[in-house]
């Protein structure tokens, strides 16, 4: 399955730069990293241990619903 990715850049609740990353699709799939690479290898690992906790408790996995686009816009 494909997930939709959402990151986001920017500092945390310390002032210190850091990488976030969740999948609207999953809800409470999350993750959070130093570098946008590190976020990336979490967030992975963190869908993967999300849908072998759906399949042990029996709930069906969320088929991937989300679509992302880029768009370009005139600055004010």
């Amino acid at each position: 399955m494909t997930y939709a990715v959402i990151y986001e850049h920017g500092p945390n609740e310390q002032g210190v730069d850091t990488w976030s990353a969740y999948i609207p699709d999953l809800p409470g799939c999350v993750s959070v990293g130093d570098t946008r690479a590190e976020c990336e290898t979490m967030i992975r690992e963190a869908v993967e241990l999300h849908i072998e906790g759906l399949q042990a408790e029996g709930i069906p996995i969320p088929p991937p619903t989300t679509e992302t686009a880029v768009i370009e816009v005139a600055a004010a």
